[in-house]
């Protein structure tokens, strides 16, 4: 017998059944019941086509533009779809069916799946929420922010405490400094084997331990609507380095204006609710303002992190940024601080900041540790390969 068995060619069926939406040009000829039934109906209210078919018949569900069905709906899919699916629907159901202003219903906000897309949302919206829905926002909002807190937190403090040391290492140590470990290995050319020892020409040193700032860090944050994951993760990051001793961290959000957030970053959720996602850009008074509290500019890293859509003066920009640098200050440009791929940015202005020895690239929450161990130790950054 010749062919794919019978189960999985009904299984193939049933699968293009369920992408093609089963108007009559499907070509499938198969319909569906039960769960298959109520998935399909769950697709069709948000990617089943608006107009009728030839035969009168309207392919849509459609959402309509009530809290209840649309809370329906978000409890039906994640009932049929893995939460990374949910996700996706969740944000398409928001940007193709309008449903923002929905979000301000707490019945809503407790039937959706939290995820970084969704904080986005809610930043945008939380101005204009009800007093009956903040709370209940603030608590989708922190869900994300400590899942993410567990994920990148550990392994930053772990980096960074390591470039720190690093960074600290002394060339002349007193005695009960010498890293004895680390002396060796930097010495084993010098190794006489008539005498079975190692001549240390040059001595490495610890780091003295110490409880007062190493480094100073200003994490300046491009607060446009189009930057709203990378504002999600600059305050989670922001609130890690700002539990590490050794370094004294900055955050500051902008658009048209400028906002510090520094004494709110014990809790990254009030940093996030203290933004305003949206409106114009003007980096140039951003960086004038993080300039003017820099006090010790060859221990400061400042990190810009922006689309480069200026909308105030790019000549003082970037007189702005070589003067920081030309006073030791290591610079380094995001041009997004996200998982989302590659950002539109400007790129003319990327490749003037390149051209001052500042590249811009994009980053992700997972390489930023890398990034920021770099720049502690003033060694080339992790560019990634654009390619």
């Amino acid at each position: 017998m010749t062919g794919e068995p019978v189960d999985m060619a009904r299984e193939r069926l049933r699968r293009w059944r369920l992408v093609l939406g089963g108007d009559a040009a499907d070509g499938t000829g198969s319909s569906l019941s039960g769960a298959d039934a109520a998935m399909d109906r769950a697709l069709a209210a948000l990617y089943g086509k608006e107009e009728t078919t030839r035969g009168g018949r309207d392919r849509s569900a459609g959402l309509g533009a009530s809290a209840p069905s649309v809370a329906r709906w978000l409890g039906d899919i994640r009932t049929y779809f893995p939460a990374s699916v949910v996700q996706v629907m969740q944000r398409d159901a928001i940007d193709r069916l309008g449903l923002a202003t929905l979000l301000m219903e707490p019945e809503m906000l407790e039937a959706v799946e939290p995820d970084i897309h969704l904080v986005g949302t809610l930043l945008t919206l939380h101005q204009a929420m009800p007093e009956t829905t903040r709370e209940t926002a603030r608590a989708v909002v922190r869900t994300v922010v400590q899942d993410l807190e567990k994920r990148l937190a550990a392994r930053t403090r772990s980096t960074l405490t390591g470039a720190l040391d690093r960074s600290a290492r002394v060339s002349r140590p007193r005695h009960h400094d010498i890293d004895w470990n680390r002396t060796i290995a930097a010495n084993l050319k010098h190794y006489l084997p008539e005498h079975r020892t190692v001549v240390p020409e040059r001595l490495v040193g610890y780091g003295r331990a110490s409880r007062s700032v190493r480094k100073e860090v200003v994490l300046c944050v491009d607060q446009s609507g189009s930057m709203a994951a990378s504002v999600v993760y600059a305050s989670v990051f922001g609130a890690v380095l700002a539990s590490m001793r050794s370094i004294a961290t900055r955050l500051v959000v902008f658009d048209t204006a400028v906002v510090d957030l520094t004494d709110q970053l014990d809790d990254p959720v009030d940093v996030l609710f203290g933004t305003r996602l949206g409106g114009g850009t003007d980096i140039n008074r951003a960086l004038a303002y993080c300039q003017s509290r820099i006090t010790r500019p060859t221990e400061t890293v400042v990190v810009l992190i922006s689309d480069l859509y200026e909308g105030g003066i790019r000549e003082e920009m970037l007189k702005r940024v070589a003067a920081m640098k030309a006073s030791g200050v290591r610079f380094v440009t995001l041009l997004a601080l996200s998982d989302e791929g590659a950002p539109a940015y400007d790129r003319e202005h990327a490749a003037a900041l390149a051209a001052l020895g500042a590249p811009a690239f994009a980053c992700t929450p997972d390489l930023f540790p890398e990034v920021m161990a770099a720049a502690i130790e003033k060694r080339p950054l992790p560019v990634p390969d654009r390619g």
